[in-house]
């Protein structure tokens, strides 16, 4: 008999809370510091008192320790504490669900997932470190001077791009959609610096076919989630929004060496969309809105249509800027403005944005705010996506 375990409507998103976003290096606070500060607003937007977060969550080998968290916010007990492997923003959401895992098999009550990061402690994330020797799919690259992410995936972009007939003006529409919601975003990064289709197109080459808007941030901050069992949603201070749909992983043999798996012109979602959709028990005609990890815009276009929304061959069409703006695009992509203008909280701010979309609360509503997506991390593995909903929803 086929299996019904699912987190299906067993977790609600009680609370969320972020601290001032800053450029790279400029946060006056350290990283442990920042979490701290999220984690305590969290709780002020759910209205409950520290102490009855009993677990943590995060992801990226995100260096605020769980101990640590749990002896400076003074917590009776710590019941939880889970790390999503991989790097960069492939986890965001994959955290999420390993939160809710916690709390739906009795292992915690009340689990904060977060996010922080402060590069002027410890340095740009992902930086190379001068080394002597280098290993592991390293080495099939950094020979031909293939060492920074810009360069590795501008390739699979490229083979996408080929095969499917995908022009510029697809990413660019992605890019234009992130800034074009960040103006009414107070809290975005580029708030009042608003791009058009011109600036874009002279906009210098990082690595063909990606220019500067294309690419994600770099950004300091921290950003919170709680979560607690659905069975209290009437406890709190929001109304609940709900985890429909959780599923994280990779295709086959996505992380072979020397970029030689068997789909290579892919954003890893083949997989990881169909046990989402499958879970949450919607389609994606059900979806409003989709918060899309954008470390760059070919690997949305490629997470978009993985999940669904159009053919590969149907991206010059569907990708434009009126499709993909709120309030009422066919797709609204981004709306508080993404890794490109918001903020790159490698992409836990997104998970942040769909719970306001539910909620309501978004500086750019959408018309159909009851089903959101987020998807974290196109092009790495493992990838991880959400689906939340209203009460509605369920």
């Amino acid at each position: 008999m086929p299996s019904e375990r699912s987190l299906r409507g067993k977790v609600v998103a009680i609370g969320i809370g972020e601290t001032t976003y800053y450029k790279h290096g400029q946060s006056p606070d350290p990283e442990f510091k920042l979490a701290l500060r999220a984690i305590l607003a969290a709780c002020e937007d759910a209205g409950i008192h520290p102490h009855a977060i009993d677990g943590f969550a995060s992801y990226g080998d995100d260096r605020s320790d769980a101990v640590r968290l749990a002896t400076a916010l003074g917590l009776p007990r710590l019941r939880s504490a889970t790390m999503q492997w991989g790097g960069g923003g492939g986890g965001c959401c994959a955290a999420v669900a390993n939160a809710a895992a916690a709390i739906a098999s009795g292992q915690a009550d009340c689990v904060v997932v977060f996010r922080s990061l402060a590069q002027g402690q410890y340095g740009r994330f992902g930086q190379s470190a001068a080394s002597g020797s280098v290993a592991g799919e390293r080495s099939y690259l950094v020979p031909y001077g293939v060492i920074s992410p810009p360069q590795r995936f501008a390739m699979r972009v490229t083979r996408y791009m080929h095969e499917h007939g995908v022009r510029q003006e697809a990413l660019r529409a992605i890019a234009l959609a992130s800034y074009h919601h960040a103006q009414n975003n107070p809290r975005a990064i580029m708030q009042g610096k608003p791009l058009d289709a011109e600036r874009y197109d002279t906009s210098r080459w990082i690595v063909e076919p990606l220019r500067l808007y294309d690419c994600c941030m770099e950004n300091d901050g921290a950003a919170a989630l709680i979560l607690v069992d659905a069975e209290r949603a009437d406890e709190f201070r929001h109304a609940p929004v709900y985890l429909l749909g959780a599923a994280s992983g990779s295709s086959e043999r996505f992380g072979s060496h020397a970029h030689n798996s068997p789909t290579y012109a892919s954003a890893n979602f083949t997989t990881v969309a169909k046990d989402l959709y499958q879970m949450a028990k919607v389609s994606p005609r059900d979806v409003g809105s989709v918060q899309s990890y954008e470390n760059f815009t070919g690997g949305v276009v490629m997470a978009l249509a993985e999940h669904g929304f159009f053919a590969p061959g149907e991206a010059n069409e569907f990708l434009t800027l009126p499709n993909l703006s709120a309030p009422s695009g066919r797709l609204p992509l981004n709306t508080s403005g993404g890794n490109l203008a918001e903020c790159y909280m490698h992409g836990f701010e997104l998970v942040l944005e769909a719970v306001r979309q539910i909620r309501g609360t978004s500086c750019n509503q959408v018309r159909r705010s009851d089903v959101a997506l987020v998807i974290g991390g196109p092009m790495v593995a493992p990838a991880s996506d959400l689906i939340l909903g209203s009460q509605a929803a369920l």
